[in-house]
C-alpha cells in the first residue's frame, strides 16, 4: 500500500475509495484491498486528529 503522505491527502483518497463504492465499480477482487486502505487511512486520520487537538489544547493551556 501507498504511504500515506498528509491528512488531505487522506481524506481525498476516502472520498474516492466511498465514491467507488456507493457506484459499484469494485470488482470482488479489489474490494478487500480497498477496505483494508481505508481502514488504514481512517487511522492516520484518526490520529492525526488526536495530535492535533493535543497541540492545540496545549498552546491555549501556555496562553
Amino acid at each position: 500500500m501507498a504511504k500515506i503522505k498528509d491528512y488531505k491527502s487522506a481524506i481525498t483518497e476516502l472520498e474516492e475509495i466511498l465514491a467507488q463504492l456507493e457506484a459499484n465499480e469494485l470488482e470482488i477482487d479489489e474490494l478487500t484491498l480497498k477496505a483494508k486502505r481505508a481502514t488504514e487511512l481512517i487511522k492516520f486520520c484518526k490520529e492525526k486528529l488526536y495530535k492535533t487537538n493535543e497541540e492545540v489544547n496545549a498552546i491555549l493551556k501556555d496562553n
